[in-house]
């Protein structure tokens, strides 16, 4: 089975869209967060937690699977879902935004990518037909084309190059793609030139994907600008299709990212924080490790209902990072999973009430500032 994507509400004030996204592994709520898994896991979550979270779709990365354990053996495990004992809905990303960042690049043509291995040094090749290759070996129920992300800023030329190979990658992506259990998404790129993004939207809408995905932003550009590209290229993509916001995850993003129309967003964010001790609260983000916290017996936030939440104090949760208590990793990283998840939860429930706009003032008056 492919995907199938249900708008069941659209905001009266906004482009925002209340939707639900059928999968092989199950139904999606839109608009949603996607935990990252980056290397078949969670970190300092067990799939068992994150299910009692309520989250259903999570992230993994094919560019850290492949070069560690490698894709085939994934594929002889029975395929990602089964290696990490994960029984809901997985996205996997191409690995093009990380063999740009992370990997030392020898060589960028139309043909493919020559990089270093960030872990060993190790030579390696991808081009579109080997990242559909190791996509379909793992299994996800949602593959992404294999795309090329400039950083910001690029100048317009080096922008207009890698725009025009994301085009020509797509194409050879849909052709080398054929698993029927899988969907694949295409990715817009054009950094923050209009004319490029547009134009990139609409050769890659041509294609006629099951579901569209805006790469390049949140790599460095203020915030006011990330908006502004969504203000114009989110119009380009189909109504009746998924929109996925790659790597954007702070709680003010997401909601301006909803009232543009997007559906589905990622980011380490709240995981990484968590394990950092930088927790999301009600009344804005609360660094745990300070010292003021030493003596303070109250739970982290009052209106939260997480597992931390009810069964822990500040001072304990600061006396375990402060420790480098592995507890407080995972104790953290409940909080923050369960803030994001209640996040979507409300944003959905204001889209169904019609009193979004309403609930993103308040949500950034309250504790986004």
């Amino acid at each position: 089975m492919s995907i199938k994507f249900e708008i069941i509400k659209e905001c009266k004030n906004t482009n925002a869209r209340l939707g639900k996204l059928f999968t092989p592994h199950g139904a999606i709520e839109t608009p949603v967060f996607m935990p990252v898994g980056t290397q078949a896991t969670v970190k300092a979550m067990t799939p068992q937690e994150l299910e009692r979270l309520g989250i259903k779709i999570i992230l993994s990365n094919s560019y850290h699977l492949y070069l560690r354990p490698g894709y085939n053996l994934i594929a002889q495990a029975g395929g990602l879902h089964k290696f990490m004992g994960w029984r809901g809905t997985i996205l996997t990303d191409s690995g093009g935004f990380q063999i740009f960042s992370l990997g030392e690049l020898n060589k960028v043509d139309d043909d493919g990518v020559f990089f270093n291995s960030h872990i060993d040094g190790s030579r390696h090749f991808i081009n579109p037909e080997k990242a559909m290759e190791i996509q379909m070996a793992l299994g996800s129920d949602i593959a992404m084309a294999f795309d090329e992300c400039t950083p910001y800023p690029s100048g317009k030329y080096q922008v207009e190059i890698a725009a025009r190979r994301t085009i020509q990658w797509a194409k050879r992506c849909k052709e080398a793609h054929h698993s029927t259990n899988q969907s694949l998404f295409g990715i817009v790129q054009g950094g923050t030139f209009k004319d490029l993004r547009i134009e990139n939207a609409n050769k890659l809408v041509e294609l006629d994907f099951p579901g569209y995905a805006i790469g390049g932003l949140s790599v460095g550009e203020p915030k006011s600008l990330m908006y502004e590209v969504l203000d114009y290229t989110v119009p380009c993509l189909p109504i009746s299709k998924p929109r996925y916001l790659m790597g954007v995850g702070a709680p003010q993003s997401i909601l301006e990212g909803v009232v543009r129309g997007i559906d589905m967003f990622d980011c380490v964010l709240p995981t990484r924080n968590g394990r950092n001790g930088s927790l999301f609260t009600s009344s804005g983000k609360l660094t745990i490790t300070n010292a003021k916290y030493k003596n303070d017996f109250t739970p982290l936030d009052d209106k939260c209902q997480c597992y931390t939440c009810q069964n822990f104090t500040k001072a304990y949760l600061r006396h375990l990072y402060t420790s480098k208590e592995m507890l407080g990793s995972i104790l953290g990283t409940i909080h923050n999973l369960y803030f994001m998840s209640n996040l979507m939860k409300n944003i959905r429930l204001a889209l169904l009430e019609d009193r979004l706009l309403e609930f993103k003032e308040e949500s950034l008056t309250n504790f986004l500032s």
